[in-house]
Order: structure tokens, then sequence, then C-alpha cells
């Protein structure tokens, strides 16, 4: 039975791969080669990155380029580990053909190579080295750790050429710099990444690289996204049945909405297991679960019922269905009525707007090519290369940030160098403090004068930074100096300058070193005939000959007797001023009495009358008030 059918999956599987072919523009992603030396072949090229192995997104990579005598296409294992004569890393130039990129990959990586570069063997454009499907014998792949390229054909020649004459004159070595900085945009302190997958887990080794991607990248993915460092959108790859197709039972097995949307079967067989429109369904389903889980600030439980379903709900125990997929929607605390809003009828003859969606989203746009490969994974609208494994995308999508704005779990050690750690990177830093300009980032690092506390430190970062605005004084007396001798301290960082350091009073210097100013020898003060100067630690003190008072602020001596007749004259005006006080406030009460007396008897005389009065403004009696009523 599944023979007979066997013609009709094979046209309808081609007719698709026609339609989607004529429409797919696939973009090579490249990374950048720099010869450095010999002097006279220096350049830059481009290469395009192999989709195996860790390319090192946002990093650099230094080697000397060593092309094998023997196996040069790297099909076989080689006999022994290449070693540079500089002790660099070695990046091994190898010749297209023969076998996978792959495997070429794999037996560069185990004799020690820190990087392959594989010249093309025919004049065309660059094209993208994909890993192998699984196989008996690739079991290999998952185990690449370096990074791979693919080089034109005239390129490959030229580096062949000059390895050749090193290995055979002992001339200068080949060095080279691969570079991956500018092959992940790095516009902000937020990524947005996509990945294109299925829920089908029956297709093999490519599922299970998804699902234990799903598993072992789901806390990373979660933790960035609670905090706001990134925005993740799952994708789910459809195909859809050409018109000639659709009435046969190949479309309506494997599509939903008359043809509109297709899975391939999962097991290959029309007669057995689970449909292809099954698949669809599902695909559809956990689309709108993070539709769902969106609109109610939750994106992340996307991870959770992927995972969950996966357990609960494998094909492989025959729980591939409806039912058990609701009871994880319900779990999770979705909700379900929503969940079946978004999904919509799959047996109607109309469109569905998410999985149209996903089909309009499938075709690149701007510097962003098809999604022709499952998995895919996109950050920041650029396809990422290389393994589907928590680690290598991690660093893809630390690469993603802008320099300085990474979240801490991209500065781990185990995810990139922190170098800070030797010689303070090259920036400045404050001994004293152990204040440092030096901030890690995942690219590298950056020379920045800090802020501590509140403090704002400003300067170029590599050999200065200065302390500047209030608080500055706390942090190292902001620079300046200070000194203490017994209970005494004086210091050259005033909080009411922003900025600069100023030798307090009594001292000279430029704020950075002061001395103690003898204010008598420079004859600065105490400067009168009869004054005798002793200088002191920041200050100085002045007495007078005889019995004379030392006036500071007029740096004079002043006589401390004065004679009869100034006593007198003394003590009469201070008599004088004290009698004209006593008048004055004499005349005060006298004249406040009067005016209170005044207003008494003002107010008085509007409820009784007075003797001077004649019985004027008598009050209301009773019976005049009457009249008024």
């Amino acid at each position: 039975m599944a023979a007979g059918r066997a013609p009709w999956l094979a046209a309808g599987l081609v007719a698709v791969l026609m339609v989607v072919a004529a429409r797919a523009r696939f973009v090579v992603e490249k990374s950048s080669v720099r010869v450095l030396a010999p002097e006279h072949i220096r350049g830059h090229h481009d290469a395009a990155i192999g989709n195996f192995g860790v390319p090192d997104y946002g990093g650099t990579l230094t080697g000397v380029v060593i092309y094998p005598d023997t196996k040069p296409t790297g099909c076989d294992d080689f006999d022994a580990k290449f070693k540079a004569k500089s002790r660099r890393p070695v990046i091994l130039l190898l010749d297209r053909g023969e076998c996978y990129f792959a495997l070429k990959a794999w037996n560069a990586q185990r004799a020690g190579a820190a990087a392959v570069l594989i010249a093309d063997s025919v004049d065309e454009q660059l094209l993208t080295m994909d890993s192998p499907e699984a196989s008996p014998g690739t079991e290999y792949i998952d185990k690449i750790n370096i990074p791979s390229a693919l080089v034109n054909r005239a390129f490959g020649e030229s580096l062949k050429k000059m390895a050749q004459k090193v290995a055979g004159a002992g001339s200068e070595e080949v060095v080279v710099k691969l570079d991956w900085r500018e092959s992940m945009p790095h516009p902000d302190e937020r990524v947005e990444y996509e990945l294109w997958t299925n829920s089908n887990d029956e297709c093999g080794a490519r599922c299970d690289e998804q699902m234990a991607f799903v598993r072992g990248f789901r806390g990373h993915a979660q933790l960035l996204e609670r905090a706001g460092y990134a925005r993740f959108t799952p994708h789910y790859i459809t195909w859809y049945c050409p018109e000639a197709f659709r009435a046969t039972q190949q479309c309506r097995s494997q599509c939903i909405n008359r043809g509109r949307y297709c899975a391939p079967d999962p097991e290959g067989d029309f007669g057995a297991g689970y449909e292809g429109k099954d698949v669809v369904v599902e695909n559809l389903r956990q689309l709108c679960v993070h539709r769902v889980a969106n609109e109610t600030g939750r994106p992340w439980a996307w991870w959770d019922y992927v995972m969950d379903y996966k357990i609960r709900c494998s094909m492989k125990e025959k729980k591939y269905t409806k039912t058990c997929a609701e009871d994880v929607v319900t779990a999770l605390g979705l909700d379900l009525k929503k969940v079946l809003e978004c999904m919509g009828d799959p047996e109607a003859d109309a469109d569905n707007a998410v999985l149209s969606k996903e089909q309009e989203d499938q075709i690149g746009s701007g510097s962003r090519g098809d999604v022709t490969i499952l998995p895919t994974l996109v950050i920041n609208n650029v396809q990422y290369r290389g393994k589907l494994e928590r680690t290598a995308v991690l660093k893809a999508v630390c690469a993603g940030f802008k320099e300085g704005t990474e979240p801490r779990v991209c500065l781990s050690h185990d995810i990139e160098t922190n170098e800070c750690l030797h010689r303070n990177g090259g920036c400045w830093r404050d001994e004293a403090t152990n204040v440092t300009a030096c901030q890690d980032t995942y690219r590298g690092r950056v020379c920045e004068c800090p802020v501590v506390n509140g403090v704002r430190y400003e300067g170029d970062g590599y050999t200065d930074c200065k302390a500047i605005g209030p608080g500055r004084c706390a942090l190292n007396n902001g620079g300046c100096w200070s000194a203490t001798r017994g209970h005494q301290t004086f210091s050259a960082c005033t909080e009411t300058a922003l900025t600069g350091c100023r030798c307090p009073p009594g001292f000279h210097g430029d704020g950075h070193k002061c001395e103690d100013l003898d204010e008598c020898r420079e004859k600065l003060a105490c400067t009168c005939p009869d004054c005798q100067c002793k200088n002191t630690w920041g200050n100085y003190e002045c007495k007078c000959k005889g019995n004379q008072l030392y006036i500071r602020g007029e740096d004079v001596c002043i006589a401390n007797s004065m004679s009869k007749l100034g006593w007198f004259i003394t003590i009469a005006a201070v008599a004088c001023v004290l009698g004209v006080g006593v008048a004055g406030y004499v005349f005060y009460k006298y004249r406040l009495r009067s005016y209170m007396d005044s207003e008494i008897m003002s107010i008085m005389s509007q409820y009784m009358p007075l003797d001077s009065q004649n019985n004027e403004n008598q009050p209301l009696r009773q019976h005049d008030s009457e009249a008024l009523r």
C-alpha cells in the first residue's frame, strides 16, 4: 500500500519544492578574512560561514595558514597534529571535494586546527556549507567546535601558493585574521531572535536536535526575556499544496484549510501513524500559545508548553493529540478558549490569518534571505550559522547586543574571556580605590570612565579619569591632596567645586601636592611693627609686644589701656545713649495708653450711654424691634 502511494508522494513533494525554489532567495552569511602577512598579499576577503561547528560571532581569531602536504582534502585522518613555528593558532586550509564539508572540519579539529578554511574548486559565488543529514558515520557533526568558512577559488589558490612556499623555503608565515565582529548586527541593548522549527518529533536527528536545543536553551531564553534583554518569536515552516494536487488524498492528509497549509507525513507512510495535517494543527496551536501568552505578559511560557508537550504528548507514545495538548495549555494557566479562537477552523475553505502570516514571514526581506533550512535561527534579522546548541547559540545572541549593554550571562567565563583581567585591559585605574575604566564586554573591552556610588568620572578612559560633581571627595578625596597631623586634617578637595583640586588656606601647591605655607617668612601676615609671628602647620600665630591686642583682620596691634579722659568720654556717651532710650520708651508707653483708652470708649458707647453723649446711640428696645418685623 505504501509503495503504491510513493509516486504520488514524490510528485507532490517535487511540485512543492519547485514552487518554493522559484520564490526562494537564499542569503549566504559571511565573515571576513584579512591577510596580515606576507606584506605583498595583504587584503580583505569574504568567506561564507559554515552551518556547523561554532562561529566566533562578535570575535576574531588570528592564526597561521597551513596547507597540508598530504591529504589536502581533509577527508581522512591526519597522521600528526599541525603546529605553527610562531606558536600561533593553526588555521588549516583544505581543498573542496570528495567528502562532506563537516567531515573536513572534524578531521582538521582532531589535527589541532583552531579553524578551517575550505578553498572552492570552481569559480562561482560563495555558498553555505551545510551539515549532512544524519546517517551512520555522521555522529561527529555534534562534536565539531571550531569555526569553518568557504573562500573562493582565486583567494584559496593564492593562500595555497604562499603556504607551500613557507613550508618549502622557510619564509615568512602566512598570517590571517578571521573576523566575525560584523557578521552579527548589534544595534542596541535588546536582541530580537526567532526560531523556525516544527512540532514533529519523529523526523529523526533534526527533530532530536531541535528538542535538545529547546530543553537546553529554555533557561537562558526565559531569563533574557523576563529581564527585557531579548524578544523571542517562534515560527513554523509551512508548505502548501499546488492547485493541481489539492484534490488528492496526499494533499488532504498532509494539509489543512483545503491545501493551503501543509507538512510532510511524519513517518513518510500515508497508511500508518500520524498525518502531516496533525503536525500542521499542532504547529498552529503552538503559535497561538505564544500569542496568548504574549498578550498576558508571559511570552516565555511558550518554552514551557513545548517542553511539556514533548514530555506528555509524544508521537512515540501515541499521545500526539488534541486532548493532550489542551491539557498542557490548561496546566500552564493559559486561556484555552483564546487559544482555540486564535487557531480558527482547520477544515474551513478559507485562509488562516496566523499561518498565512507564517508563509509571508518565511520569505526573506531586506538583508535576510528566505527560510529554507529546518531548523533556522534568525538573530537581529540575520540567519545564524553553526550548530544548534545552547552555548553556541548563546554566544551568537550575546554578540547581538550593543557593546557595553550585555547582560551578565554573556560575561561568564565559559562564554567569553574577561580582557580586563590582563593589565586592566590597557585602561586607566586608580590603585588606591580600585576604580577602573575597563568595562568587560562580550566583544572585548571598552575603556570608559565609570560612575561609582553616584560619582561620575570624566576623561579619556585610557590614561586619565577624574571624579567630578558632588560627592567626589568621598572617593579617594577626589584624587586631591590631603593630610592629617594630630587632630587636624586638611584637604585640597572641596564639595563646592565640581572639579579640580585647590590647596586649602595655609598651604601652597597644585592641589595634588600641597606644602605648608610659612606666612611669617613670606611676610604674608603678622607684619606690623609690633607684631611677633610664629608659623604653625597650615596656619600662624601672631602676638603683639607689650600690653597690646592683635586685630587679625586688620593685621595691627592696638593699645590695651585708656586714659581717664577716654574713660569719662566713653561713660558719658553710653549714659547719653541710655537716657535717650529710656525717654523714648516712656513716650511710647504714654502714646499707646492714650490710643487704647480712646478705642475702649468708642466700643462701649455702642452699648451704653455715657455721660458725655446725652443719651445718644441708645440700644434697641423690644418694642422698637417689633416694628422691623
